[in-house]
């Protein structure tokens, strides 16, 4: 017949139990931040795939001359061809696909192309510059899980947790074997518990500059706009012809944040 669990088996028991889920629930809490933040990670990556890329490549596709194209990345802060492939200018359907569901102001068609670009800008630098924030707020996200890693290994030494739970087994049990044994143990247990800090954000997303503002690059954008609209095909032309385009295509509205 098994004998009964004495006073001191049931404390000791339950100072396991506690250190067990003192360890395994901070670590629970620091995973579920991480997979949050992969999870922002991943919405705020869509958001700029989705809505500053279509700003920029509606500007790409109007200005359609390269040289117009990286003389407006340099007068916007934007060194970087972001989104840019030659093709875009080159494909009518890809075209039609970003003006589509789209509304122009102007009395004339070339004063409608030009406030356009315009408009397209202005709503570029808006979206870059919510997403900037998105972006420092990733880093805040990032920079305090880092920070809760670096607490849970200050108050949970495996050595140490080891060792402690080894002597309450055999408090004799102190020699340097047992300890090598300890040493290698936690060891073992670090590796396969081990908490990374997540990757810095500046290598999972793309680090937008702040874009000029509109006011202070407006009167050499609409130059830019005006060099623009005498090498439009007429395809492009009679889009401007109107004051909006048609809604032919699903999902042309971008998402918001």
């Amino acid at each position: 017949m098994a004998s009964q669990p004495t006073l001191e088996d049931i404390m000791a028991s339950e100072i396991k139990r506690d250190i067990a889920m003192r360890y395994f629930g901070f670590r629970k809490l620091i995973e579920e931040d991480e997979l949050a933040l992969s999870e922002k990670t991943r919405q705020y990556s869509y958001i700029l795939q989705k809505r500053i890329s279509f700003d920029l490549i509606r500007i790409y596709v109007l200005l359609r001359d390269e040289e117009l194209i990286t003389s407006f990345l340099d007068l916007i802060g934007l060194h970087k061809e972001l989104f840019y492939d030659p093709y875009l200018s080159q494909s009518f359907n890809i075209i039609k696909r970003v003006l589509a569901c789209q509304h122009f102001h102007g009395m004339f068609r070339s004063s409608r192309f030009t406030n356009y670009i315009l408009d397209c800008y202005e709503n570029l630098t808006m979206h870059a510059e919510l997403y900037r924030q998105r972006v420092r707020e990733l880093q805040d996200d990032r920079a305090f899980i880092a920070e809760e890693i670096k607490e849970f290994y200050r108050e949970n030494d495996l050595n140490v947790i080891l060792h402690f739970l080894q002597s309450m087994e055999d408090p004799k049990a102190t020699g340097s074997m047992q300890g090598g044994m300890e040493i290698g143990l936690a060891e073992g247990l670090e590796q396969k518990l081990h908490l990374a800090p997540p990757r810095p954000i500046e290598q999972t997303m793309t680090i937008l500059p702040p874009l000029q503002p509109l006011p202070t690059i407006k009167r050499p954008l609409k130059k830019l706009a005006k060099q623009a609209y005498k090498i439009q095909p007429p395809e492009i032309l009679a889009l401007f012809a109107r004051k909006e385009t048609g809604c032919d295509r699903e999902g042309s509205a971008d998402p918001a944040f």
